[in-house]
């Protein structure tokens, strides 16, 4: 009988690296998360498909620009003005479940629901040298007035396209495609290196 195969993580190959870097700096915490359900959801904001669609999620939808909300077991993210991205943690009990439930809910309002579970993986970044770290590959304003918590942006981070989103004053979500999470993983590897104390640098170049 062949052996049963089991996903591996797209950053696998990283998560001691980060961990180092997490403990190595103060003020500094990164982390590959694990993985959740999510839906493209395509539907008109001002119809009646946006109000069933929010009380299935417990929330409504967002229609201010780069802002997310809660929902019941995930976040809600407004990706255009038809456009959001929802995410669900309860993947292993329903990965399947949730874009058929979605689905069946906003086709009859001549929307879409498109499971993109596979399309991204999301890395954890947060402490008091998060935003200046992130800032060192990413050209958007992300001073607490410009880009507080509750903001969310489509950008690029070094070369990277991702889905950055600010959770807390100093935490932030880091949705990438899996094809270049190992590359998002090693720049911030990379540019936090002047984050370190000289010694460990030292350390880690030889």
């Amino acid at each position: 009988m062949a052996e049963p195969l089991y996903r591996t993580h797209p950053l696998a190959s990283r998560r001691q690296a980060l961990a180092e870097l997490s403990d190595q700096v103060d003020g500094l915490t990164v982390f590959a998360e694990e993985a959740v359900a999510a839906v493209n959801l395509r539907i008109d904001p001002t119809g009646p498909g946006a109000e069933e669609l929010g009380r299935a999620l417990g929330t409504a939808l967002p229609t201010e620009p780069n802002t997310w909300t809660h929902t019941t077991d995930g976040q809600l993210v407004w990706l255009g003005p038809d456009e959001w991205l929802v995410t669900d943690t309860r993947i292993d009990t329903r990965p399947s479940e949730f874009e058929k439930e979605l689905g069946r809910i906003v086709s009859a309002f001549d929307g879409a629901a498109v499971d993109v579970s596979a399309q991204r993986t999301s890395i954890r970044l947060h402490g008091s040298l998060a935003r200046e770290l992130l800032s060192l590959g990413c050209s958007l304003d992300l001073r607490p007035s410009a880009f507080p918590p509750g903001s969310c942006a489509q950008t690029r981070i070094g070369q990277a396209g991702v889905l950055l989103i600010a959770l807390g004053a100093d935490d932030f979500r880091l949705f990438v495609r899996q094809s270049f999470a190992e590359y998002l993983a090693d720049w911030l590897l990379d540019a936090a290196e002047e984050f370190r104390a000289p010694a460990q640098i030292s350390a880690n170049r030889q």
